[in-house]
Formats: C-alpha cells, sequence, structure tokens
C-alpha cells in the first residue's frame, strides 16, 4: 500500500515542490492526498485543485492541517516541507508533535539553536525526520563511498569540494523573481549561498569520505552591492586524522550552472565526481592508469549498481536521485532505520547547520579557525 503523503508550501510559482512531487511519484510508494501549498489561500486552492487533490484536504495553514491530518482515520503518514527555510522548524515541529513523520528539504532550518531544539523535538516524538540530500543518493556518489570506504584510496590525505553557479552574478532579488527574492532576506533565509549550496557541498563531503572536520577557517563574502547574506563561501577544513580539505560554494561564479565537484585524495589513489556528468566517476590509482566507472556498468559494485533507474548509457541525474531519497524514505518509514542506513536525516541536519554557524562565527571574526568539537 502506498503511503499517504502531505505537503506544506510548493504552491503555483515554487520550484522544488514538483520536484519533490515527482520523486515521490516515481517509485509509486506514496500517493499526495492532502496539503498547504501556499499563505495565499487561492494559490493553496488552485494548486490542490491542479493537483486532483479532495478541497476538503487543502488547508488554509500547516497548524491546521497537522491537527486535522492526525485526526483522520486515513491521515497522512508523512509530511514534505518544501517551503522557504525560516519555515523549516515551525512545521517539522507541528507534524512531530502531531505524531506524524517529515521529510524536509535542506537545510534543516534557520540557526544551529533551531537546528538542536529540533533534534530534541524529533527525539520526543519518536519519529523520523528525513533531509533530501539528493545528491548523496546519485548512484556513483554511492559508489566513490564505497570505494573509500573499501580502503582503495588508502589514508585520505585531502578533500577538494565545490559548488559553483552564476545565477545570482546579478542583482535578481530587485527584480520579481521570486527564489532570489526570499533567499536573499536573512530572516527568510537564515543564510545565503554557504545554506543553499554549501550545505550539498559539505554534505557529499563528509558523506563520500565518512570524516566530519575538527576545525574550519572561513570567509563569507557578498560580492553583490547591497546583498544582505553571502554569495560566496570559501572555506579551509582540519581532520582529525591530518587530513585537509577546501570547500568553495558560489553563486556568483560566471559559466558554472550547477558544478558541484569532489575531489578525494589519498595515499593509494584519488577519486572525481562531478554532478554536471553524474554518470562517471574517475578513479587514479597511484602508479597505474586512471578509468572511468560508468553508471550501471559491471565495474560498479553490485549493491550500488541495482541503484540505477534506466539502462547504462542513458543519462541519469537530479530528479532520480530525490526519487531515491523517497525510495528509501519509504523503507525507513515501513521498517525502521536500518531499512535505509545512508539517508540524511536529523544529524545530518544539526551537522550541516553546526557548519553553517561555525562559517558565520569565523568569517566574522576574520577567519579564526573555530573548532567543531
Amino acid at each position: 500500500m502506498r503511503l499517504r503523503l502531505g505537503m506544506v508550501g510548493g504552491g503555483e510559482g515554487a520550484f522544488i515542490g514538483a520536484v519533490h512531487r515527482l520523486a515521490a511519484r516515481m517509485d509509486d510508494e506514496f500517493e499526495l492526498v492532502a496539503g498547504a501549498f501556499s499563505a495565499d489561500w487561492e494559490n493553496c486552492r488552485r494548486t490542490g485543485e491542479r493537483l486532483h487533490l479532495d478541497p476538503q484536504r487543502c488547508y488554509h495553514d500547516f497548524k491546521q492541517m497537522a491537527q486535522a491530518e492526525a485526526a483522520r482515520e486515513n491521515g497522512i503518514d508523512v509530511v514534505a516541507i518544501v517551503t522557504p527555510n525560516y519555515l523549516h522548524a515551525p512545521v517539522a515541529t507541528a507534524f512531530l508533535n502531531a505524531g506524524i513523520d517529515v521529510i524536509c528539504d535542506k537545510p534543516l532550518c534557520n540557526s544551529y539553536a533551531e537546528a538542536l531544539q529540533l533534534a530534541e523535538t524529533v527525539q520526543r516524538s519518536g519519529k523520523q525526520l528525513i533531509l533530501t540530500h539528493n545528491y548523496s543518493a546519485y548512484p556513483l556518489v554511492r559508489e566513490a563511498r564505497s570505494r573509500v570506504f573499501a580502503g582503495e584510496l588508502g589514508a585520505i590525505r585531502f578533500i577538494e569540494v565545490e559548488y559553483l553557479q552564476e545565477w545570482l552574478a546579478q542583482p535578481l532579488e530587485l527584480t520579481d523573481n521570486k527564489q532570489a527574492g526570499w533567499r536573499s532576506q536573512p530572516e527568510k533565509a537564515g543564510a545565503g549561498c554557504i545554506g543553499d549550496v554549501g550545505t550539498h557541498a559539505w554534505q557529499l563531503a563528509h558523506f563520500v569520505s565518512g570524516l566530519l572536520p575538527q576545525a574550519i577557517s572561513a570567509e563569507l563574502t557578498a560580492f553583490i552591492a547591497g546583498r544582505q547574506v553571502d554569495d560566496d563561501v570559501r572555506v579551509q577544513m582540519r581532520y582529525a586524522n591530518g587530513a585537509r580539505g577546501r570547500l568553495w560554494a558560489s553563486q556568483v561564479a560566471c559559466g558554472h550552472e550547477n558544478g558541484l565537484r569532489l575531489r578525494v585524495y589519498g595515499s593509494d589513489g584519488s577519486l572525481e565526481f562531478c554532478q554536471e556528468q553524474s554518470n562517471q566517476l574517475w578513479m587514479r590509482p597511484r602508479d597505474a592508469p586512471a578509468y572511468c566507472i560508468t553508471r550501471a556498468s559491471s565495474f560498479q559494485y553490485v549493491e550500488n549498481r541495482s541503484l540505477a533507474r534506466v539502462p547504462a548509457g542513458h543519462p541519469e541525474g537530479y530528479l532520480e536521485g530525490f526519487g531515491q531519497i523517497y525510495r528509501e524514505a519509504a523503507a525507513r518509514l515501513r521498517d525502521g532505520p536500518q531499512a535505509a542506513p545512508l539517508l540524511p536525516g536529523i544529524e545530518t541536519g544539526v551537522q550541516g547547520m553546526a557548519f553553517i554557524d561555525a562559517a558565520q562565527r569565523s568569517s566574522a571574526a576574520g577567519g579564526q579557525w573555530i573548532d567543531l568539537n
């Protein structure tokens, strides 16, 4: 039986809501049955009508929705939160307290203090919070992780990760661009580039390497005059095993569309993954020729090959990564955390917010090293 899904946010004019709806339908594990899609009631009503929902299950606000769905015999099993960042914590709290599991877009919330409070709510409720770091669900990202954990690179020495975009290279927040508008407001976004794409880079580096830095030194910059949040971030990282790392995230890097790239270097070799060529993983052994592993090929580990949704040679990427998150979310909601051990959850969300907080404090102190332990 499909899980009953509700959604908060994702009304007309929103981008990420449609992505979540497609992902939830990809494996036929979920059925969207309810929503509070917008604070604008007419937007919410039209969205529900377009999605063929029962008008009685389109709600004026998320608090009403949480209470009503918790009281229904056929109420939702889980809610997807696809709102601007400042609403993540209050919406998640309302549904967790109503006994409903949560799938939440990243970053987890607006501040580290808010993240710690939300973690307490998750623990107290006994329900689950799943975070949609979709890039960690790509088959070849899973392959990269498997090869690092199998020791193929030897001892990890450096980690280089970047996420480069150009879409905010001009002050779009001064136009009618809805995405640029709320993402450039500190009270709604919490952070700028570091929260929007920097946390993806941070999570990818940790997910593949298994390492979290002990300390970081950061510089956050707003290159666009008058912009209230950072649009470029540079972070140096030190790890407990002696490894070093660098993270660069930018939304003003002209010529780059969605350039998420990870390179991990060890004593016996290195690997490289680029999201824009997500069907390839480059391995570079020490003193041996480099080789490319392609998605769904016989060179992949069997457990990762099974993640492929289409035959080898057919491009697969962003939507399928979200689909894999939802497929594993369904398994976890039915059978518990052990059914999907690699799925990002509340711990990943808290770590991401701790990273943002430390980077902001470091930058404000002129790049001072900040201990993360």
